[in-house]
């Protein structure tokens, strides 16, 4: 999945302008999160069109960043997210950082994660559902 990792001052009216450009090219903020410092964030961001989010944001002189992320689906239940990130861990896989939300009486986990090759392999061995953009649409 591709996530918008927009980096923005952390003063008034810098957010805003993000979110109106994105409302205006009628883009869909499906989940996201802010992580910050003192002096910037970073405004990371899942939505229906990373691609032409993506322009609209770079054309408008915002410093942002398209990434690859991981979205797996899971049961919306005690335990279910300690589970899949303990499979991860127990394989030597690093999360860089995670967030969740809950999407029609399911848990998403999104993450970014190294060696992303390995990501691939658990995944697939613990038969985890993986998602796109395609299924917020």
């Amino acid at each position: 999945m591709k996530q918008l990792s927009i980096f923005i001052e952390n003063k008034s009216g810098t957010l805003i302008r993000v979110l109106d450009i994105l409302s205006r090219a009628g883009i869909q903020i499906i989940a996201s999160t802010v992580a910050d410092t003192k002096d910037f964030g970073i405004y990371r961001v899942l939505c229906d069109k990373p691609e032409q989010a993506f322009i609209m944001l770079n054309e408008s002189g915002i410093n942002v960043q398209l990434t690859h992320v991981y979205a797996i689906s899971i049961d919306d239940e005690p335990g279910r997210a300690a589970n899949a990130v303990n499979m991860l861990s127990q394989a030597g896989i690093s999360l860089l950082y995670l967030y969740s939300f809950l999407w029609k009486g399911r848990g998403v986990l999104v993450f970014r994660a190294e060696p992303s090759e390995l990501v691939e392999q658990v995944v697939k061995a613990n038969s985890l559902t993986v998602l796109d953009e395609g299924e917020f649409a």
